[in-house]
């Protein structure tokens, strides 16, 4: 299971919510390298306590990242090993990633990112809906050009996937009602791998209707059929 010592940075997946679905490989490495930069210290040292790991730790997120991957890349080509990781899930979905991610290949450094958890595939597996071919959208626009998204997004074939806070669930489904229209087949996932993980399938009218009388809470994953040919 031992990684190539020539690897500079190791982009790791953490859970999206049991701690227990971390890999061995991924704990392994975290024990081995020298520095682990963490999207919030604080969530990741949860995790890290979890699985005795003790390593220096260093904030990396969207506010600090453009400021600090220069002198993290220096330290990277001078044979400091590092591992990103995130909140949850793989770093660089809809989380801090790419930009360190760029700068490596740019400087030629061996990256490694063993598979791990993404909430995304398994709510697109319990939609019931096609998955051979699909598209993933992350977060829409939330003012600028989310009309425009929407109208072009209205005209998908593939099966479209959403990340999406609680508190805008209701008027994005609404939205999606509007453009796509209310027979339109959807699922919604929330607290994945949680002890309340829920999943609603059917029309957006269906969905709608159901999460009008309920409280939302948790991360949540929108997955919606594409346009029939």
């Amino acid at each position: 299971m031992h990684s190539p010592s020539n690897t500079a940075l190791f982009i790791i997946a953490t859970p999206i919510g049991n701690l227990g679905d971390i890999t061995f490989r991924a704990v392994e490495i975290l024990k081995s390298v020298d520095l682990i930069l963490a999207e919030d210290t604080r969530t990741s040292s949860v995790l890290l306590k979890h699985y005795g790991i003790s390593k220096p730790l260093q904030s990396f997120h969207n506010f600090n990242e453009h400021k600090i991957v220069g002198n993290l890349l220096e330290r990277l080509n001078k044979g400091e090993r590092m591992a990103l990781i995130s909140d949850a899930g793989t770093p660089g979905i809809s989380d801090p990633g790419f930009l360190i991610a760029r700068a490596c290949v740019q400087a030629g450094l061996k990256i490694e990112c063993p598979p791990g958890p993404t909430a995304l595939i398994p709510a697109l597996i319990k939609s019931g809906m096609p998955s051979d071919r699909f598209v993933f959208e992350g977060f829409l626009p939330l003012k600028k050009g989310r009309q425009t998204h929407l109208q072009h997004l209205a005209r998908e074939e593939r099966t479209m996937i959403f990340y999406e806070s609680p508190y805008r669930l209701k008027k994005t489904l609404q939205q999606f009602k509007e453009y796509f229209g209310g027979d339109r087949r959807g699922s919604v996932s929330r607290e994945l791998t949680k002890i309340f993980e829920e999943t609603v399938n059917g029309t957006l009218d269906e969905i709608l209707n159901h999460f009008q009388s309920t409280e939302i809470k948790g991360e949540i994953v929108i997955v919606i059929a594409g346009k029939q040919k």
